[in-house]
């Protein structure tokens, strides 16, 4: 059994009203990454992610760099890397 591992993420830029949690949900599941995102009120996005530690690095990548194709990412902060015992979430998640 791979290693688990988790983190927070929090994307700046223009990331709301441009189907960015729709994008990150569908990289999410192609990577076999489980958790959640969510639009804030100051137009961010932010969420939790976890899986593999290959995987998790993909994800973090993708959130900094790519998004989804309208989007504009200024920065993207991932708070620290943990190990888990086991999954917290059942799989990727848009929360309101």
């Amino acid at each position: 059994m791979p290693k688990i591992f988790h983190c927070d993420f929090e994307v700046f830029g223009t990331v709301q009203g441009v189907s960015f949690r729709l994008y990150t949900q569908k990289q999410a599941k192609q990577l076999g990454i489980r958790g959640w995102c969510l639009n804030t009120p100051k137009d961010t996005v932010i969420g939790q992610i976890e899986g593999p530690e290959e995987s998790l690095a993909e994800m973090k990548k993708w959130l900094a760099n790519t998004g989804s194709p309208t989007c504009r990412i200024d920065k993207a902060i991932f708070g620290l890397v943990e190990e888990l015992d086991s999954y917290t979430y059942e799989n990727f998640t848009i929360r309101e």
